[in-house]
């Protein structure tokens, strides 16, 4: 018997106050949770500003013991603090080790990757799920699949085939951790190019490169028109800021399904930006934009600039900022015998902030409450739809978020 149902590691933080005050406010009686971090002054301060009784846990990033002793003593740990790659690696091979159920926010290839190396036998031993982006990276991608396949499936419509995600809807800000993780990623691959070669790949995720079927080149950041996705889809599609991770996640989902999706499922991500007669130079723009953050980022004079004026880790938007975001995701399929699907994922409140801590706040009540009810597993490191899957969908349609799928071939639109 543990001591805890749930731990959320960096609490204290600015993301990590925002989960547990969703829990505080949404997780049924009876589920036993702690609040973890590195100081106990400021971990005792958010019990009090929450008015819970919660247990607390003083551990720091680096203290392996201290990691090891927490992941022992819960069945599910949730983490906010990254840069991954920089704090995160100890508590997700202690809670490989231990058996335990991890939950976190990342976007990071390279830790991902690591971990996948590092701990998935590991994990697959004792039986752990580690879930790594279980927030607005990549929840909405991952499950927004999962839906789709899931409803092509009981209707007999095949497989999955030329797949895209279209961003049509976003209000929020980004996440100054977000920045700190790009921030470290890129000095990282500029010093290694194996480490470069492997966050350059589609398939960098993959539990076996070898084995994915060959579906030809699969780009990260696309323009499009609309109509080159589905033919009822107007204006022009700009790249996705977070398209070169989302796709990986979802590939990898693929892969560990056995290829469920389908060996000819190719997938990406794009944005809307309108059909104005403006919405093809907006979206060629977008493309010429993103590659200069990352120059600008990798280069030390254009960094120290970038680095006054882009969000600190920590700092995150005001309350009422929070509450006025949102996020709507389309994704467009046609399968293999022609037929064409669509799903939405839409959710309300800043989806950095406001919607990712509720996405994570149900992902862990989803692993410490809904056992029964997750997909068959081994163990392992693993994604949020194979670890937790329709539990987790359930979840979010309770909490508010739209989640639904339409077939655009049945003149009817039924589901």
């Amino acid at each position: 018997m543990r001591d805890h149902d749930i731990v959320v590691y960096g609490a204290t933080g600015f993301v990590g106050a925002l989960v547990a005050e969703y829990l505080a406010g949404h997780s049924p009686a009876g589920i036993r949770i702690a609040l973890a971090g590195r100081s106990g002054e400021r971990l005792a301060s958010l019990q009090h500003r929450l008015g819970v009784d919660w247990p607390l846990i003083v551990a720091d990033a680096n203290d392996t013991d201290a990691l090891a002793a927490m992941a022992a003593s819960t069945r599910v740990v949730v983490t906010t603090v990254g840069p991954y790659a920089k704090y995160g690696r100890a508590l997700a091979h202690a809670c490989a080790a231990a058996g335990t159920d991890y939950a976190d926010l990342t976007g990071e290839v390279l830790f991902v990757r690591h971990s996948i190396d590092e701990n998935h036998e590991l994990a697959r031993s004792t039986g752990a799920r580690i879930v790594h982006s279980c927030g607005f990276d990549s929840i909405p991608s991952d499950l927004g699949v999962h839906v789709l396949h899931k409803q092509v499936t009981a209707d007999g419509a095949g497989e999955l085939g030329e797949t895209t995600l279209v961003v049509t809807s976003l209000r929020g800000g980004f996440s100054g951790g977000t920045i700190d993780s790009m921030r470290h990623q890129l000095d990282v691959v500029r010093k290694d190019r194996d480490l470069r070669r492997i966050a350059a790949s589609p398939y960098s995720l993959s539990p076996d490169r070898a084995a994915e079927p060959d579906v030809g080149r699969q780009e990260d950041h696309v323009s499009l028109r609309g109509t080159d996705v589905d033919p009822a889809l107007r204006g022009s599609l700009a790249p996705f800021v977070m398209a070169s991770y989302n796709t990986r996640i979802v590939r990898r989902s693929n892969a560990l399904r056995h290829f469920a999706y389908g060996r000819s499922f190719r997938y990406r991500e794009a944005m809307s930006v309108g059909s104005s007669p403006l919405s093809p130079l907006i979206a060629a723009g977008t493309k010429v934009g993103l590659a200069a953050l990352v120059v600008g980022l990798s280069l030390p004079p254009t960094r120290f600039v970038l680095d006054r004026i882009l969000p600190k880790p920590g700092e995150g938007p005001s309350e009422r900022a929070r509450r006025e975001g949102h996020f709507t995701m389309d994704l467009y399929t046609r399968t293999t015998t022609g037929a064409r699907y669509t799903a939405r994922f839409r959710a309300k409140g800043d989806p950095g902030y406001a919607a990712t801590a509720l996405m994570l706040g149900e992902a862990a009540l989803a692993l410490a409450a809904d056992r029964d009810s997750l997909p068959p597993s081994e163990g392992g490191v693993l994604t949020p739809a194979t670890a937790i899957g329709d539990a987790l969908v359930d979840r979010l349609r309770t909490a508010g978020v739209e989640i639904k799928t339409r077939n655009l071939s049945d003149p009817s639109g039924k589901n």
